[in-house]
This record gives C-alpha cells, structure tokens and sequence, in this order.
C-alpha cells in the first residue's frame, strides 16, 4: 500500500511539558488506524499536527502528491450565520468548489459559465453530490437543512460538521471522538459507513466496539513516545500486554545490574581512581535507563460510599411535554438497591430531560418521585464541568473535603485522592486551564465520588475520557453496591454495566427491559427481511453510473432468491441464539454453536450487501 502521510521525528511541547518526542507515523491508502492513550499525552494535538492546524516543535510531515485531508475537531467552529447546507458545503475541495460556482453561475444567468460547470459537474458525477449530503444528514437527524446554525445545538453542530467531512470523500479523514453526541443508531450506521469507505482514517476515539471493527492499526502514545500495533483492538490489548511484561522484564534486569554497579561504584575514591571510566559512564547510563522504565499508572476508586436503604427511588404517573413534544407520559418504576440501569433513545427523545427531573432540575407536569430516606445521591451532568479557569485541583476537592474516607477503612488527604485518580502534585497545582479536556472529565469525575455517594445518576459519562479511565471506572460501578442510572451511547460500557434498560422509544412511550444492550438489541432489533427494509446504503463515489442500471433478469431473479435465503438464515440464527441464552448447554456445546453462529452472521452479511447492491439498481 502507498503512504499517504509521514510524520518523522515530531516533538511538541506546551511550554516545559513534553507531549511527544522524535516520534514517527504512517498512514497507507485505505488504512484504518486510531490513537490512544491517556487523557494529557496529545491525542488531539497530533490529529491537528497531521491535519495542518498545529505547528510542531521539530520534524517534518510529507504527503502523498495531491492528497486530500477531511478534519473533524472535538468541537467544530461553524459560521453561525450559514445554514446547514451551507455549513456542509463550506470546503475548499474542488467538487465544493465546482458546486458553488455552477450555482453561482444559474444566479447570474451566465450562460457560458452554466455550460463549462455543467461538462464538469457531469465529468466528476456530482448531481447526486447535494442528495448525498441530505442523505447523510437525515442519518445524523438533521433533517431541516434551511436552519441557522447558530439555532443548533452543541451536538447538532458536531454532526453537521461530520456530515461536511464525510460528504467531502477525502483520501484520509482525520476524525476527532467522532461518536460523541450520535445516539446509538448513528453510531452503528456511522460504524457501517466507515467500515465500507475507502478513504484512509485516523480517529481518536473511547468506543470500543467501534475500534475493534473498524480498524486495522492501533497506535498508542505512552510516555512521550508512539508505538504502533497492527490489528484491531483486540489484538492492541494483546501485544500491548506483551510489550509491557517485556518491560517489566527489562526494568528487573535492570535494578539487578544497577545493584551490582552501584557495590562497585560506592567504593573508596581511591580504588576508584584505578578502574576505566567506562564503568563510571555506564553505570550512570544503566542509572537513567532504569529511572525511565515506568509501569502503567494504576487509577483506582476505592471510594466508601454510604449505606443504601431497602427504598431507592419510586415514580408514579410521571408525565412531561415540551408544547406538543410528548416526552414521559403516564411512567411509573421503582428502582431498587443495587439495580443498575441503564438508558437509551435517540437523541430528543427525553433521556437528559428523565435524569433532570428525577434529581429535581425540572418540575414535571405532573407525577411524584419519592427517593428513599438513605439516598444520598450524585449527579454527573454531560455538560457538568464548570470549574472556574484560574481554579486548581487541589483547591475544588479541598472545598468538597479535606478528608476522604477508603473503602479499605483508611482515610486519604485532598491532596492523595487527587493522586488516586492520576493527579500528581504538579498537576494538582496547575490552573484548570491548562488541563485537557479528558483531564477535566477525569476531575468532574473525582468531584462527584468524593461525595461518598450511594446512589450515581451519570449523563454520558465515557465522553473525552481515556480507555483506561473507562476500564477503571466500570470496575468501579460493576463492584459499586449502590444503584447506578446510567444514560450512555457507549455500547461496550453498558453491556459491562447495566443488568436493565429503558428504552426511550419516542412520543413519551419507555420500553422496560431487563437485560444488557447487546441482548435488547439481538432480541428487539434483529432486521426481517419480510417486514422491514434493509438498511438504506449510503451513495458512494464512483456509482451514480451503476444505480442507473435497471435490474435485469437474472438480478430479479437473484434478489428473490436472496429474500427466501436471508429468511432462511435469520429463522436459523434466531434458533441458534435461543440454544446459546437457554443455559442447557455444555463448554463443548457452548463453543460449538458460538463457531456457528459467528460463521452464520458472516454468510448473513455477505447476502445482505448483495440484496443491498441490486435494491438499489431497482430503485433507480
């Protein structure tokens, strides 16, 4: 495969902190890669480094002969004066370019100008260019493509600025926590059309699940330095564990000699002066390299929460509406102790407005929440951060206690919480400002368990943190022995965490069901081919000549062929999903089925995209 971007020995620094140091990156045609790493080492940066918005200390960057580059920021900056149409079509890439200057030329009637746009637009198949973008906006909920943008919301404004990403077609997309603020189904769908995309992408992203299909190169920032695994994510965690016991491994080496060197060079000055000076310069050498093998911070919660009585929470008739936007109607729960819970619905079907009115944010319309008289609990808000810039970390935990009790029965200062949850002392003391936008996640995070609460209400709490923060904390709330409600578009989180969920269906109606989101989703969402419509196909470069085709013969005949095969194979992998959830089966027979389910879902897929390939010559 060609390279199409190379960064050779890049280091950036803010000041006195080193983020990277004489780092080196590839990206091939077509590859699939994603940085990680903690919150703080320069994730974001070195998308903008690669994307052209950050300047480097040292180094340099060399592309592929003209190659385009598409970038998503963590928070967009549109022009709040353009509509969305405008704002997708805002690039400077030479089909945008060509598309404003045909419609400029339509406004003015010049006629000579209409006739050289219109070969061009006809050279590069751009008729379909304006049906596309709406087609990937409508799949981004934004379906009214006349608005402002200064009338959109945060979270609308970042999927307006992905559609203009995606419609652009670049050679790399360089994508920044592209996931955030798109419900579950645009996840998926968002997962689907980078999977089948030929461009190139590079991403910073906690999902998981999005991570482990989507790509092929994982590479990770640690310790100011890149290393770099093939595979998916899977297989990162795999050689990641193998490097970092070959390092363990080295730094035992290492203290061993380092023991044997310092007897021979604590030695009287005299005898010294008679040994060669290489042991004197090795030794100090073997000092440094020791000193820089580190092991992983270790994040910890061991937080003492207080006791949870037998009553948590109970609502009875809960009714909400915005005007005539029915959002809960006539909903009454209870929760009990140790239930976790675990919201979903798309995005406006009232999950945010549920969470604001059982913690009394909001007043319903009508309906009464009763909270157990031990219920202490705390509320981690989506948009919950607002620490003051010139505030530090050690000043906002010393305001909420100076003392903090263990789960372990221990009690910690301010100061070593802070450290528990990968705070040091210097960044303790350094102004919220300087901080990342994980770190202050991670800090929220601290200000609400050091509370001590027994009950957590968390309104998408994976967003801008790290993997290994994640892992941590759904320990944390797997182990936690109070009730946790848990709004979240993170699907590897919530099938860690939640035993139930309640499904936000929309017109003020909420599906109660008891199990994880992977279960609901295979039981509730499993697609009939009889009774509903595969998922519509994104238009991809390059096919506007072939969806004009009509099906012939042997493609009628295929597609109805496809329809009786896929009912086949859906009614046999229903049957093999009831014999895996029924529990009458043993290991052997566990791991037989599973092989065939897995091949089954293959076979699936492939038919699938064939029946997808002829709907759409029959639609056209």
């Amino acid at each position: 495969m060609q390279s199409i971007i190379q960064a050779e020995n890049i280091s950036k620094r803010f000041g006195e902190k080193l983020l990277f140091d004489n780092i080196f990156v590839n990206i091939n045609e077509g590859e699939k890669a994603a940085i990680v790493g903690l919150n703080g080492t320069g994730k974001t940066t070195l998308l903008k480094i690669l994307a052209g918005y950050e300047n480097f200390s040292e180094g340099k960057i060399s592309t592929a002969n003209d190659i385009q580059i598409a970038y998503l920021p963590q928070y967009p900056e549109l022009n709040e004066n353009n509509t969305v149409l405008e704002a997708v079509f805002n690039s400077d890439t030479e089909r945008v370019k060509l598309i404003k200057e045909y419609r400029n030329a339509i406004e003015s009637q010049n006629l000579e100008l209409i006739q050289k746009t219109n070969e061009a637009m006809d050279c590069l198949q751009l008729w379909d260019y304006e049906y596309i973008a709406k087609q990937i906006l409508t799949k981004l909920s934004i379906t009214n493509f006349n608005s402002k943008i200064k009338t959109l919301s945060g979270g609308q404004k970042k999927r307006v600025a992905l559609a203009a990403v995606l419609i652009d077609e670049a050679d790399l997309l360089i994508l920044d926590e592209p996931t955030n603020h798109l419900d579950l189904d645009m996840i998926e769908w968002l997962e689907d059309y980078l999977f089948q995309t030929k461009s190139a992408v590079l991403m910073v992203t906690h999902d998981r699940y999005f991570l482990e299909r989507i790509c092929n190169k994982i590479i990770e920032i640690d310790e100011q330095k890149l290393f770099t695994y093939e595979g998916n994510f899977s297989a990162y965690l795999e050689k990641r564990s193998i490097r970092k016991e070959n390092l363990m491994q080295s730094a035992d080496k290492a203290k061993n000699l380092m023991r044997t060197e310092l007897e021979w060079i604590r030695r009287m000055p005299k005898a010294r002066t008679h040994k060669p000076k290489y042991r004197i310069d090795a030794f100090y050498d073997l000092k440094k390299a020791a000193q820089n093998i580190t092991v992983d911070p270790e994040l910890r919660i061991p937080v003492k929460s207080e006791r949870l009585g037998k009553k948590v929470l109970e609502i009875e008739n809960l009714s909400m509406s915005y005007g005539n936007l029915s959002l809960i109607k006539d909903y009454s729960l209870k929760i009990n102790p140790g239930e976790k819970i675990g919201i979903i619905g798309k995005n406006g079907s009232g999950k945010t407005t549920f969470l604001n009115l059982i913690t009394e944010n909001i007043t319903p319309d009508k309906g009464e929440i009763i909270w157990g008289e031990t219920v202490k609990y705390a509320y981690y808000k989506q948009d919950g951060i607002s620490f003051n810039d010139d505030d530090k970390p050690i000043d906002i935990i010393k305001a909420l206690s100076e003392n903090i009790s263990l789960s372990n029965g221990k009690n910690v200062s301010a100061s070593g919480f802070l450290q528990l949850f990968l705070f040091p002392p210097a960044l303790q003391h350094a102004y919220i400002k300087k901080l990342s936008g994980g770190e202050k996640r991670r800090l929220y995070l601290c200000s609400i368990l050091v509370q001590r609460p027994n009950v957590l209400i968390l309104d998408e709490p994976t967003n801008d943190l790290d993997i290994l923060t994640l892992q941590v904390l759904e320990q944390y709330l797997y182990d936690f022995s109070g009730s946790v409600i848990i709004v979240s578009h993170d699907r590897y989180f919530m099938d860690k965490i939640v035993d139930h969920i309640f499904v936000f269906e929309g017109n003020g109606k909420i599906k109660d069901f008891p199990g994880n989101y992977t279960v609901y989703r295979t039981q509730y969402e499993t697609p009939d081919i009889n009774k509903s419509q595969p998922k519509e196909k994104v238009i991809k470069k390059g096919t506007s000549e072939n969806i004009t085709k009509k099906l012939s013969f042997r493609d009628k005949y295929e597609m109805e062929q496809l329809d009786k095969e896929l009912t086949r194979l859906n009614n046999e992998r229903n049957e093999l999903e009831l014999m895996l959830n029924s529990g009458n089966l043993n290991n052997n027979e566990i791991q037989e089925i599973s092989q065939k389910f897995a091949d089954l879902l293959k076979l699936i897929d492939t038919k699938e995209l064939r029946w997808l390939e002829l709907s759409d010559k029959a639609e056209n």
